[in-house]
């Protein structure tokens, strides 16, 4: 025990403390280095984010291994009135000048049959997809389609090469934004919380330095062959600047009345740190666990994301833990001004807490009622689960702005079938080619089978096949199926890819990822529940109010969708926002039961909880006020995605930190009284203390006990 309180405590040392800030400033001269090379390993090439057995990802190996490995960039001119002579010169001058810009001949123009519109291929080498070249081939075939383009003629890029830009270029603003933004709205609310100029400086630097650590460790992960994306860097923003604000928000409430008991600052910041430490690393670890969990995941993009997130919690609780208490010992009390906390009364003594003393004379008087109630609100807020509509995001559906490409692709559907830039790829031997050739074009939703092309080795050949739906949508997806099972018949062996494919094979693989992956981290969530708190009964009543919290949040997120336009969400906004809302809502019951089984000892339990519930109320609400603003940046993203995501989580955190831990949990506990612990020792040791079963005397300021997490 000694030796967990003197390591636990280093960082509050007289001495001590100067060598971990001298490890921190190696440590961030090393990874800051290591967060330069983040872009050496992370992986963009969508073929490798998919699940690796299935066919539409065999197809991509495929072409990358047996064909000329490129992408088409699709200009589709039209004019509503018919095209002109002038209007095909210019699409004939537009040809010369982009076969050059493509890797490869620009096939002849391809016109319309009502002979109002007409397209170009041109050639892009995936090769230049993944190296980032792409914006710079769209761009610039964008300014050669503008330039002379005669008066009343539309010309729009589409395409699999377009849309691939216009996705990177959406993605590419939100990093830097992102992290403004995220630096923004942390410092106002640290000032607005702390009512300080300088204090809220402290935290926020520890956070950057945090964020700094885990994405040099973002690198080391990807070293070690952890799949690394771009969309893993903005969740190592919003994790570290989150989960580091809550650590934080903790450790120096904690520390501040330690100040108010003890005139020595490190003395202070010792019992701050032994306090803290046993909820805050479970919290932490929680959040790991959950995180590895995606590892089980069979989307390569969301398994991906298992290490990286880990990486940036290790990195939120390592700052908070030990780069922060430091910085705060050193600096010393003035930090605070103008209301410095001093031993002998004077500064900013806040000891009563009264809006949380009324919230829990509430609670104590109508404990049944309040639970009750509070679950009522929550069910009905799940109602919404009803209108959820989940099937994956593509094309239009992703942006909260249309893209060129999106606009580009609905020309192309108003006059061409709909899939004429994103065939499906058939891969079939060249015995069985006219056979799979003669069956697909037999085949219900097939709008054209194009020639075929026989690999460079001789064992491929490859047959495009145009769909007369756009490949989003449910009627190609149901085409890849009947495709399959017809073509499967001709030849065992033969493979289908494309866009169309690849979306039905990452749907399946996202739904099985959430079957999976949703008992995994209800299981870690109930282990580390049970660990902290030596009980049974309690961790299953709070999974289940954790649960109840998180449909609630899902119903009310699900009319939101609604409401802002974007009906349909992804899988995997459902799999990671399950993650958050579970992992990081429990965050706040841990902070309070933590606390409330310490308390409970020496007050006895009901006042052991009403005390706990009491002084905890504000920091915990102010690190969900924090966390849920952190998410909430999220949505200044263009990306549909992303927006759902931040919007889900925001909500759930909201609802976790004001109505199931305000009101649900400590409602439950005192009406259940002391079995809740069962069958730990409390159970029966509580019952028997002074003030279990007569009516409770809210406390004002923590007498000093033994240390205890809040």
């Amino acid at each position: 025990m000694r030796t967990w309180q003197t390591v636990v405590g280093f960082p509050a040392g007289r001495r001590s403390k100067w060598l971990v800030l001298t490890a921190w400033l190696v440590a961030l001269g090393v990874f800051g280095w290591l967060a330069g090379l983040v872009g050496d390993v992370q992986d963009n090439d969508e073929t490798n984010w998919m699940p690796s057995g299935a066919g539409s990802t065999r197809a991509a190996e495929l072409a990358e291994r047996e064909f000329a490995d490129t992408v088409p960039l699709v200009v589709v001119y039209v004019r509503d009135g018919g095209l002109t002579e002038r209007d095909r010169a210019a699409v004939d001058r537009d040809r010369d000048d982009l076969t050059g810009l493509g890797d490869g001949p620009v096939p002849a123009p391809v016109e319309s049959a009502d002979r109002r519109a007409v397209t170009l291929t041109v050639p892009v080498a995936g090769t230049r997809l993944d190296s980032g070249e792409v914006e710079e081939v769209v761009d610039r075939a964008r300014a050669a389609v503008d330039d002379g383009l005669p008066d009343g003629l539309t010309a729009k890029v589409t395409g699999p090469a377009a849309s691939r830009a216009d996705s990177a270029r959406a993605n590419g603003q939100v990093d830097g934004g992102l992290t403004l933004a995220t630096i923004v709205v942390v410092a106002v609310l640290l000032l607005v919380t702390y009512r300080s100029p300088v204090l809220p400086l402290v935290p926020l630097v520890c956070v950057l330095a945090g964020t700094v650590v885990a994405q040099g460790g973002t690198y080391l992960a990807g070293r070690a062959g952890a799949l690394v994306s771009g969309s893993g860097s903005i969740l190592v923003i919003v994790l570290v600047f989150g989960l580091g604000t809550d650590y934080a928000l903790l450790l120096i409430a904690r520390y501040r009345d330690e100040l108010r008991r003890h005139p020595d600052r490190h003395t202070a910041m010792a019992l701050a740190l032994r306090g803290i430490t046993p909820a805050v690393g479970a919290s932490a670890a929680t959040m790991v666990l959950a995180a590895l969990a995606l590892l089980v995941a069979e989307m390569n993009s969301t398994r991906g994301l298992g290490p990286v997130m880990a990486v940036a919690v290790v990195a939120a609780l390592l700052a908070m833990t030990t780069l922060l208490p430091a910085m705060l010992v050193v600096l010393g009390r003035w930090v605070f001004w103008p209301r410095v906390p001093r031993p002998d009364g004077g500064g900013a003594h806040e000891p009563d807490h009264p809006v949380w003393q009324r919230i829990a004379a509430l609670v104590s008087r109508r404990p049944r009622r309040v639970w009750a109630l509070a679950a009522l609100v929550l069910v009905t807020a799940s109602a919404g689960l009803s209108v959820l509509r989940v099937g994956g995001l593509a094309g239009a559906d992703n942006f909260t702005r249309k893209p060129d490409s999106v606009r580009g692709q609905e020309l192309l559907a108003a006059h061409f079938p709909a899939g004429t830039a994103t065939p499906a790829m058939i891969y079939t031997s060249p015995r069985t080619a006219e056979d799979v050739a003669a069956t697909a074009r037999q085949t219900p939703g097939v709008a054209e089978v194009r020639p075929a092309e026989r690999s460079g080795s001789g064992a491929w050949v490859r047959i495009p096949v145009v769909f007369d739906a756009p490949p989003a949508s449910a009627p190609a997806q149901e085409t890849v199926e009947r495709l399959r099972a017809r073509v499967g018949a001709s030849d065992g062996d033969a493979v289908i890819g494309g866009p169309a494919a690849t979306l039905l094979d990452q749907n399946r693989a996202m739904n099985r990822d959430l079957m999976v992956i949703v008992p995994v981290i209800l299981a870690v969530v109930a282990l580390m529940l049970g660990l902290l708190l030596r009980a049974v009964l309690a961790p299953v009543l709070l999974l289940g109010c954790t649960l109840l919290s998180a449909a609630a949040a899902l119903g009310v997120a699900g009319l939101l969708f609604h409401a802002l336009g974007f009906p349909r969400t992804d899988q995997s906004v459902l799999t990671l926002g399950f993650l958050f809302l579970v992992a990081l809502g429990v965050d706040y019951t841990i902070f309070l039961m933590a606390r409330a089984r310490q308390e409970v000892g020496p007050r006895g339990h009901r006042n052991g909880v009403l005390h706990a519930l009491t002084v905890t109320g504000g920091v915990i609400t102010s690190a969900g006020v924090v966390l849920a603003a952190t998410f909430l940046v999220l949505t200044i993203t263009p990306v549909v995605l992303n927006i759902q995501l931040g919007l889900l989580v925001a909500l759930g955190v909201a609802v976790d930190a004001f109505v199931v831990r305000a009101l649900l949990v400590p409602a439950l506990a005192i009406d259940l009284g002391p079995r809740i612990w069962w069958p730990g020792r409390l159970s029966r040791e509580s019952a028997a203390r002074p003030g279990t079963r007569r009516p409770p005397v809210v406390p004002g300021p923590a007498r000093p006990t033994s240390p205890s997490p809040g």
